[in-house]
């Protein structure tokens, strides 16, 4: 078997061989297959795309480029949820203890961010002594004592995934729909659980566009899914604005804990109950939609989804009792106001903008050597259709170094306002599982 002929195959829109598929992935991993080719058929494929099989067997070789995680030792069905990622999205640390304080068994393995703001792994890090790095028998362990617990993915699971994502970060071709299902999936499937919900978000401060390609990636995702007899569903949801008012990651962290409390922002709260309840249902501790959300509810309400995070917080070497007291969490040496210089209702929020603003605060990652402020960020006091005179508060800036030249300014153009009044945002779009 030639590369070039994979190409070439690839390059006319043909289908390729699992056989073909074997062949690159091995070949790439052990570089028996230089870079230059290899660019040469992502490119293809990111031109030509790849069938429902093509992409299943991509994703199934580069699961077993390394471990694959055996969780039966845990007791139970055993939940794992993914988001695309977005701006403000801490979902992981109010969703998990939640579902797992109504009886769930929630084995989570997060990353940590580039660009905007931190990864899961970078939020729970503001927390002091937390240690992300468990071995796989305490990971076990944990998981079966307290329901709950949230490591960093380790070096060896789906080496092919780092080598691909590398290359294809460098050639033009992460944005493409087969290529990033089978990443994302060989990942989710390695971690081990046994169903899995998939956030896929859209919008300007998301990885797809628009509802219509997040679709098209979520069922692409599904159907391999199917192809490994795993429960997979997703969730089409909106990143046109922030996710909840939090940017930055000790501030999203104090967040997630308000929520945990029953104070979270109304859209925040909106999106873990929703996704809590499709994790119960594949979990099969709630019946239905409504039997669901009673019960997440119920853990908010007497407290049981905040005891979830503190056990898990102290299981995993944490300081307990910045949970406890979120004004202990790190904190800006300066918090400034910024006052709306207009009036009107907030049609647009560009949460690209303000994801990127918070990162030039020390929130984020230009570079993966980058470390990350835990402290600094921005809290958001105004989102779209709210109404604002001139003179209200906008946000709250958190820094520990003067604003850089043109911050403000950019800030404000985040903001477009208009003089009709504005709907909020919908915020799910859909809910997709297998054969819909």
């Amino acid at each position: 078997m030639r590369f070039v002929d994979i190409i070439e195959k690839k390059k006319n829109n043909l289908a390729l061989t699992k056989e073909e598929i074997h062949y690159f992935i091995q070949g790439y991993v052990n570089k028996d297959i230089p870079d230059y080719q290899v660019s040469a058929l992502l490119m293809a494929i990111y031109f030509n795309g790849m069938n429902a099989y093509e992409t299943a067997c991509l994703c199934e070789e580069m699961l077993y480029s390394g471990d694959v995680i055996d969780l039966s030792a845990i007791k139970g069905i055993k939940c794992d949820k993914h988001s695309t990622g977005g701006v403000g999205d801490k979902t992981s640390l109010s969703l998990a203890p939640m579902v797992a304080a109504c009886g769930a068994k929630v084995a989570k393995m997060s990353g940590r961010g580039l660009g905007h703001t931190g990864g899961t792994l970078d939020k729970v890090e503001s927390i002091e002594g937390f240690n992300v790095m468990l071995s796989q028998e305490e990971f076990i362990e944990q998981v079966n004592d307290i329901g709950l617990a949230l490591i960093g993915q380790t070096a060896s699971l789906v080496p092919a995934d780092k080598q691909l994502y590398a290359l294809r970060d460098v050639t033009a071709t992460v944005n493409s729909i087969p290529l990033i299902a089978s990443s994302i999936m060989s990942k989710k499937l390695a971690a081990g659980s046994d169903t899995i919900l998939l956030d896929v978000k859209f919008g300007e401060g998301a990885f797809m566009p628009t509802s219509e390609k997040a679709k098209e990636l979520a069922e692409a995702m599904i159907a391999i899914g199917s192809h490994f007899n795993k429960d997979v569903k997703a969730m089409i949801s909106n990143m046109n604005q922030p996710l909840g008012n939090a940017i930055g990651n000790a501030l999203e962290v104090k967040e997630a804990i308000e929520t945990l409390k029953g104070n979270g922002p109304e859209d925040f709260t909106e999106l873990c109950i929703e996704a809590g309840s499709i994790m119960l249902q594949q979990a099969h501790i709630a019946k239905n939609d409504e039997d669901a959300r009673k019960q997440l509810e119920e853990v908010i309400k007497n407290g049981k989804a905040l005891d979830k995070l503190v056990a898990m917080v102290r299981a995993q070497g944490g300081n307990v009792e910045q949970i406890l007291n979120p004004e202990l969490l790190p904190k800006a040496k300066e918090i400034i106001e910024v006052c709306s210089k207009e009036e009107g209702y907030v049609k647009e929020l560009h949460a690209l903008e303000l994801g990127t603003l918070a990162m030039k605060l020390g929130a984020g990652r230009m570079v993966k050597e980058d470390s990350v402020d835990p402290a600094v960020g921005i809290v958001l006091n105004k989102k779209d259709g709210d109404y604002v005179q001139k003179g209200d508060i906008l946000a709250y800036i958190h820094i520990n170094h003067p604003l850089p030249e043109g911050w403000l300014e950019d800030f404000y153009n985040a903001y477009v306002f208009t003089d009709e009044k504005v709907d909020k945002q919908k915020l799910i779009h859909e809910v997709i599982s297998s054969g819909k």
